[in-house]
């Protein structure tokens, strides 16, 4: 059975008679053709949070699939079962799951005290997993400053931690931010990364192969208002460093949103979808996740998991607007902890155009949507050391270890499944070469006498791809990074869709692959058959799968559209009666504002130094009535503001404790001082009913594009009767014709709310309105 690539018997020779002599039964179970939105009658669903009734919450998520064949997440510090009465938190809280929908607590990763080297009021935040080397390295936090590491032969342990941190409590050199929120990522020559950082840099840096310490040089990847959580993944010719910004634990107000920027270097530059590059002194586009006014409300510190179909999924997390807040606690060192709930949420993660974003751009799900697929055709951990669906040729055995539990050993062998796919399909296992001079790889029958087979070739260094159809062969190489590791487990999948056959190897399988090689089949091949694992000499093989591949969504949903103007609630500004004067549909709080004019068909108001923010409010706010039901407000704003506290632009306003705010505003950045960043800034204020004690008055951004010279505002306002309140959801554009959509803010609607223009904060600049614009509007679904 022995082959090598310099020989005639190829890797698809050698696994060709099993695929065609097991393909004798029917398949067992399929994952059958589906809506990306809606559950076909009978599939599987899952229904946020899929924390419910596990744990109360469980921040900062990150997952991955251990080699047993099930799922690990691992969440911040947090007081996890506190609804039972039990005191105190969990550091480090770990879950299980078969199928990334049911979970089930199996402990932590630090139970019991905390470790001695910690500080006393040091708590553990935003874990990140990964397989490097063949075993589990967990990165993780301090509250009190400081990256550290763990690392465990299983995804629960037992866990040794490094007793010095990779990255000290103080700034680093050349990276002046807030230690915490790490991540890794390894590229394809096999270079380990960690990006960390919080309010409002993140920073990159080589790491050393076994992850322990910071070497060659630190880089300046993104920086923003309060921007932190970045996570790297890789998806075709890029790189993407996906972040969070705006407040993450502020209860029902939490302004989290995750974003994008890419580029092609992991130490960047990144650029958002405008092409801002994420260095830039304002705020960023990319929008990926963020609030949509349902129940849940600030979404964000993600990792990403990818189901066995290829659809990749966001793992985040997201406060439950009607159950937001713990009661305040004793935390570590005896201080009073006042935490938000923050359960585990998954969603579809799309991609389109070649950026990722969330359920296709309709943010959170509420409600049952399909499950990941996590089995198929063939889906097997050989848990019950049964070979029945399986054909065997030659020696094939089963093995035990401590990680996988039972899988099996191949020696000059192969191994097929009885049960076909057909249509596209992916095949998965998970591989390990033990021989020196070994090879393995997975292969999947292909219809009209055809064959296709991608296995990693040991002797040349390479991933290798075949098809054969006839005696027609296409073959692919791509070379392994120079240090890959043949005696730990890799994942290997196989992709068939369209005539075109897709395998890649990756350790963990995180989007961060070590290979990819793609061909075309030859003419007239299509996908159908068995799947089957080979060696050739001796390699180990578990959580072998074949399901249907998953259909891309290449569509986002539909945003917002103007409809009709409604005139009786708009102005031009070319008319004689100055706004706010009698006779005008405007009138004014705490005005007129000085300076405030009609010039040149425009709005002209200079900047006050004034205020509207929680008790302080003495700003002049210009209001006018605003229609009932659903309606559109767009204003184009000149706005030639250069010092902090700038701003200017749209408030939606019932009160000067109840309004919302979308302004072009400037902000300075916590590690830059001096600087002056333009914000895209969308805030609401309002109670915060669910702290204890209740807060009265609370403001909390999100923040949208960066804005330019001119930049044109919408906000779209529907009216939820049903729950009794306003959905504000905010955009931005610097040409008038290609719009960043961005949030929700809700509002309990106990009065109308009317429609203003405000310039405040600090005086010096001027904000020219060319116009207010009130528009009816088609409401858009907000399901994908």
């Amino acid at each position: 059975m022995r082959w090598r690539s310099a020989r005639t018997r190829t890797a698809v020779a050698l696994a060709a008679t099993c695929l065609v002599s097991a393909g004798i039964v029917p398949a067992q179970a399929s994952n059958q053709e589906r809506s990306p939105s809606s559950p076909a009658h009978g599939e599987p669903t899952y229904t946020n949070p899929v924390s419910a009734g596990v744990v109360d919450t469980f921040p900062d998520p990150a997952v991955i699939r251990g080699k047993d064949g099930a799922w690990y997440a691992y969440g911040t510090q947090n007081p996890i079962f506190n609804s039972i009465g039990e005191q105190g938190e969990h550091i480090l809280p770990i879950l299980r799951s078969e199928d990334l929908a049911d979970w089930t607590y199996v402990g932590d990763v630090i139970p019991g005290a905390t470790p001695a080297t910690w500080q006393s009021s040091s708590r553990a935040w935003a874990p990140d997993i990964r397989y490097v080397n063949g075993e589990y390295l967990l990165t993780y936090g301090l509250s009190t400053g400081g990256l550290a590491l763990a690392m465990a032969p299983t995804p629960t342990g037992p866990w040794t931690h490094h007793d010095e941190l990779i990255v000290p409590s103080a700034p680093v050199e050349g990276c002046p931010t807030g230690n915490i929120d790490q991540s890794l990522f390894t590229d394809d020559d096999g270079t380990l990364y960690l990006y960390w950082g919080s309010y409002d840099l993140i920073c990159v840096s080589e790491l050393s192969a076994d992850g322990t310490e910071l070497i060659g040089p630190v880089t300046q990847v993104a920086q923003g208002r309060r921007m932190e959580g970045g996570y790297v993944v890789r998806h075709g010719e890029y790189y993407y460093l996906m972040y969070s910004d705006a407040g993450c634990c502020e209860g029902e107000s939490s302004g989290y949103t995750v974003k994008v920027g890419r580029g092609d270097n992991p130490r960047g530059p990144f650029v958002d979808d405008r092409g801002i590059d994420l260095m830039a002194e304002s705020s960023k586009g990319g929008i990926v996740l963020a609030s949509n006014g349902n129940r849940f409300t600030g979404p964000g510190h993600h990792s990403v998991v990818t189901d066995l179909a290829g659809q990749d999924w966001m793992v985040y997390h997201a406060i439950p607007r009607d159950d937001a807040d713990f009661p305040p606690f004793t935390g570590p060192g005896g201080g009073t902890l006042r935490l938000s709930k923050r359960p585990l949420m998954i969603d579809r993660l799309d991609w389109i155009n070649g950026w990722p974003v969330v359920n296709a751009g309709a943010g959170p799900s509420e409600g049952p949507r399909p499950a990941p697929v996590t089995s198929g055709f063939v889906t097997t951990t050989f848990a019950d050391a049964s070979l029945d669906h399986w054909v065997p040729d030659g020696d094939v055995s089963l093995a035990n270890d401590l990680d996988t539990g039972r899988h099996i050993r191949l020696d000059d062998a192969t191994l097929t499944s009885r049960a076909n796919g057909t249509g596209d399909l992916r095949a998965q296992a998970d591989l390990r070469l033990v021989d020196t001079d070994s090879a393995a790889g997975l292969a999947i029958g292909v219809a009209r006498r055809s064959r296709a087979a991608a296995w990693i070739d040991r002797a040349a260094g390479e991933l290798r791809v075949e098809v054969t159809k006839d005696r027609r062969t296409e073959t692919v190489a791509a070379p392994l990074p120079d240090e890959f590791r043949y005696d730990t487990w890799h994942v290997m999948t196989l992709d068939w869709r369209r005539g075109v056959l897709t395998a890649a190897v990756s350790a963990d399988n995180i989007l961060e692959p070590l290979a990819t090689v793609s061909v075309d089949a030859p003419p007239g091949a299509r996908a159908s058959g068995p799947v089957a694992v080979f060696a050739d000499g001796v390699a180990d093989a578990d959580n072998i799968s074949l399901v249907r591949l998953a259909s891309p969504v290449t569509e986002r949903v539909d945003e917002p559209a103007p409809d009709r103007l409604l005139a009786d609630f708009s102005d031009e500004f070319d008319g004689a009666l100055e706004p706010g004067t009698e006779g005008s549909a405007w009138s004014w709080v705490r005005g007129p504002a000085p300076g405030a004019r009609v010039e040149d068909g425009a709005f002209v108001f200079p900047t006050q130094a004034a205020e509207l923010y929680l008790a302080g409010n003495t700003a002049s706010v210009l209001l006018r009535d605003a229609p009932d039901g659903d309606y559109m407000v767009e204003t184009r704003l000149r706005f030639d503001g250069t010092r902090v506290n700038q701003q200017a632009g749209l408030i939606l306003y019932e009160n000067d404790d109840r309004f919302v705010k979308l302004v072009h505003s400037h902000l300075g950045l916590a590690r830059r001082p001096g600087s002056v960043a333009d914000q895209v800034e969308f805030t609401r204020e309002g109670p915060r009913p669910t702290t204890t004690p209740p807060t009265a008055v609370y403001a909390s951004p999100m923040w949208g594009a960066a804005p330019a010279e001119t930049t044109w505002f919408r906000l779209y306002v529907r009216e939820d009767v049903a729950n009794a309140e306003y959905e504000v959801r905010m955009a931005s554009s610097t040409d008038g014709e290609k719009w960043d959509w961005g949030g929700v803010w809700t509002l309990p609607r106990r009065a109308d709310l009317r429609i203003g223009v405000i310039s405040m904060n600090t005086a010096g600049a001027t904000a020219q309105f060319d116009y207010v614009r009130t528009y009816a509007v088609d409401r858009p679904n907000r399901a994908p």
